[in-house]
């Protein structure tokens, strides 16, 4: 479940935009609510605890070093992980800077899932919107269904990706705890962005807090 479960997210995400068009943005913003309080619940909850009881005294640099990679990923990928895409209103091709960066932030995400299984239920949760959001986006903007199917699927294998090589590769052991606290960055960085900019002004409405709260809860009770 660990490598099925993020896969097919963005599998189902990516069908169900293909399928029913979806055009009512105020729910996809209520799902982005709950996957940020979720998946930051369960990062606070769980990956950090672990990495602090480590014994390397450096463990905050590398948060920070994570929260930093992922705003310099953001100037390529223009926010598309927290659910954020802009662009021109047709493409001739992939946007490989976008591409290449929400790849490269999906592979990370899936190195901590090998250790904490609950993990890939947040990232489930976390890819399920922005695979809808990205695959309205690139049909909105006219991309060849091809480009969009090579984009999502190769999307959709990169966090499994991830743990597999987790799981599979010694070396990535020595320096797991490292890693881990770079990934716990990068999610700190995305879901807060996330349950902020689910609300227009920063206002929160009972709709969306009560969404935040649920997630807060389930991971809590996982």
């Amino acid at each position: 479940m660990n490598y099925l479960l993020p896969l097919l997210s963005v599998l189902i995400g990516y069908i169900f935009a293909l399928v029913l068009r979806p055009k009512n943005k105020t729910n996809l913003k209520l799902l982005l609510a709950f996957s940020g309080s979720f998946l930051l619940s369960l990062t606070v909850m769980h990956l950090l605890p672990e990495v602090y009881e480590s014994v390397n005294p450096k463990i905050g640099i590398f948060i920070m070093m994570g929260i930093l990679f992922q705003i310099i990923l953001e100037f390529f990928s223009k926010g598309a992980e927290h659910g954020h895409v802009h662009g021109r209103e047709t493409m001739n091709q992939i946007p490989w800077l976008l591409f290449i960066s929400l790849c490269i932030h999906a592979f990370l995400e899936g190195f901590p899932v090998s250790h904490h299984h609950d993990l890939a239920v947040g990232i489930a949760i976390h890819h399920l919107p922005i695979a809808i959001i990205l695959t309205t986006f690139f049909i909105n903007a006219s991309l060849d269904k091809k480009a969009i199917l090579f984009f999502m699927a190769t999307f959709s294998i990169m966090t499994p990706l991830g743990t597999f090589l987790s799981d599979y590769m010694p070396i990535l052991n020595v320096y797991y705890t490292e890693i881990t606290a770079i990934v716990i960055g990068i999610l700190f960085h995305i879901s807060s962005t996330i349950i902020f900019e689910t609300s227009e002004g920063h206002k929160f409405n009972i709709a969306k807090v009560s969404m935040i709260i649920f997630g807060i809860a389930l991971a809590y009770f996982i």
